[in-house]
């Protein structure tokens, strides 16, 4: 009898056989219509394009590295070289005046490029201390070289087109342009990438934002992020108009051939330009 027990009924194994097909096939249609039902979720949407948002950011980094490392291998270094020449077609404070601190601007963003490629290795798993917003806090810090370069740029220009009244410097910025890293870009045009990157770093965490569910683990620092840059840009623009301000009346000044006392006064804000009737 016991051996009749052990000896299982094979139309009853069949029929576990078959309950056990049928539970693995529920099992799986259900799992499929969560998967399906999440892939069509405005969560899902939102996670799909802040991922987007991401890689997108990713790339602009990484050209933005490039056109940096094009400015000082195709324009700063060969300057400096020629600075240093038995007939310099320019001096080494021009060279300072144009490019100021250019160098450190890129050693700042390959850093920060390195950074965001370690983590797109992980993507989208988060480790503590390892998220963009976690990058950006680190970078914030170091941006005060930027309000150097911005306050700066309209006087590099402007030094920029003196120099090139020399014709042995136009002839070799001419000859730097053509080179095929340049593209067919003018010094002018690399000069003005870095004027445009907080404004895009602002644009970018604001898109990233509205894709970041209020309960995500990087909502708060992506937030802090955006207001220190805002605060930063607002800071660099009243700067920027300040200086140009002193600038325009210290060059009004220089025209007047026995000067004018008044307009070396800080406080004296230059209003419009035109004709006088």
């Amino acid at each position: 009898d016991d051996e009749e027990e052990e000896e299982e009924d094979p139309d009853l194994a069949k029929i576990k056989k078959v309950q056990s097909f049928f539970r693995g096939w529920l099992c799986r249609r259900r799992w499929k219509q969560i998967v399906d039902n999440y892939i069509k979720s405005p969560h899902a949407e939102s996670m799909r394009k802040r991922n987007c948002l991401v890689f997108r950011m990713v790339e602009a980094e990484e050209e933005y590295v490039e056109q940096l490392e094009t400015l000082i291998s195709c324009f700063l270094r060969p300057f400096k070289m020629a600075a240093s020449s038995k007939s310099p077609p320019c001096s080494h404070e021009d060279i300072n005046s144009i490019f100021l601190n250019s160098e450190t601007v890129l050693f700042l963003h390959q850093i920060f490029l390195k950074g965001l490629t370690a983590r797109m290795d992980s993507w989208p798993t988060l480790v503590l201390g390892t998220s963009l917003g976690d990058l950006f806090d680190m970078l914030l810090p170091m941006l005060s070289i930027y309000q150097e370069y911005v306050r700066n740029h309209h006087y590099s220009l402007q030094v920029l087109t003196e120099c090139k009244q020399n014709a042995q410097f136009a002839g070799l910025l001419s000859r730097l342009e053509k080179k095929p890293a340049c593209k067919g870009r003018s010094l002018e045009i690399f000069l003005t990438y870095p004027m445009h990157q907080i404004p895009r770093y602002i644009i970018t965490l604001h898109e990233l934002l509205a894709h970041t569910p209020p309960d995500h683990v990087e909502k708060n620092s992506l937030e802090h992020a955006r207001v220190q840059l805002e605060d930063l840009s607002r800071q660099m623009h009243d700067e920027v108009s300040e200086t140009e301000n002193i600038r325009k009346n210290l060059a009004i000044e220089r025209m007047i051939v026995e000067g004018c006392d008044i307009l070396l006064d800080v406080n004296q804000v230059f209003v419009r330009q035109g004709t006088l009737i």
